[in-house]
């Protein structure tokens, strides 16, 4: 099995000791995203609705960069700072996946990187 480095210059850059994402066979490891807008640098939380928005425009662009788009992804893990956020996060996320939407879960987390409300990561298969 081969395992290459997918990296996207329209994502925003790692903040550890990570990749955007991981590509094993045919099989696409995305790294949670938070809601970083890279042609800025600035962290978009002003309505969680927003920030969601950015979090799944920076998956989408790592996808692209492995020549994938959301139609490949078959599972999601949500992590948000407060499930009172979940309907509005729910809604957003339903946008991009309207139909044959992919497993997942959504958990509330204590904390996230650089305090945001919301971090999403996927698993793509192409």
């Amino acid at each position: 099995m081969t395992k290459e480095v997918i990296y996207s210059s329209n994502a925003p850059e790692p903040i550890g000791p990570y990749s955007q994402a991981v590509k094993a066979g045919n099989m696409l490891f995305v790294s949670g995203q938070i809601a970083i807008n890279k042609s800025s640098g600035e962290m978009i939380t002003a309505t969680i609705a927003e920030e969601t928005e950015q979090v799944l425009k920076n998956l989408s662009e790592i996808l692209l960069a492995a020549n994938m788009d959301f139609s490949h992804v078959v599972k999601c893990t949500i992590f948000l700072k407060d499930m009172n956020n979940f309907p509005k996060v729910n809604e957003m996320y339903g946008k991009r996946f309207s139909s044959l939407p992919p497993a997942r879960e959504t958990v509330e987390v204590s904390r996230l990187p650089k305090d945001v409300n919301v971090e999403i990561s996927c698993i793509a298969v192409g």
